[in-house]
């Protein structure tokens, strides 16, 4: 499982959970006009769409924004090139805001936080 695809995850069950009547849902229609709506409903992105959104400070207001700097912090902090110190409390404090919003997680997310010691050293050692 690569991170990328933890990514993928994280981002598709944020945009699962949120109301899809919301300015935030609208604005994500808005900035991917190429994608229809049953893709931006389902929470389908690629790598550039996911990084384009991390960059956007607008794009959650309201009770969507834990949920979202958490999953930002967690990708640059654990998914990205370097590995915060405490990318263990980064993960931890993921999941209470998700939990909040409805966020299924699902069997690959709940493997990597269960594991995520021996998630890094086995990347490690290959």
């Amino acid at each position: 499982m690569s991170p990328h695809q933890i990514k993928l995850g994280f981002m598709k069950n944020f945009v699962r959970a949120m109301d899809h009547n919301c300015t935030e849902f609208l604005y994500l229609r808005q900035t991917f006009p190429l994608l229809n709506n049953a893709k931006i409903r389902e929470g389908v992105f690629i790598r550039p769409d996911i990084r384009s959104l991390l960059r956007d400070e607008r794009i959650i207001t309201g009770d969507e924004q834990r949920a979202w700097h958490a999953f930002r912090d967690v990708v640059t902090g654990f998914l990205g090139n370097r590995r915060a110190a405490k990318y263990k409390d980064l993960v931890e404090e993921l999941l209470s805001p998700y939990q909040k919003l409805g966020c299924n997680i699902s069997v690959k997310i709940h493997f990597l936080i269960f594991h995520l010691d021996f998630f890094f050293l086995g990347t490690v050692l290959l």
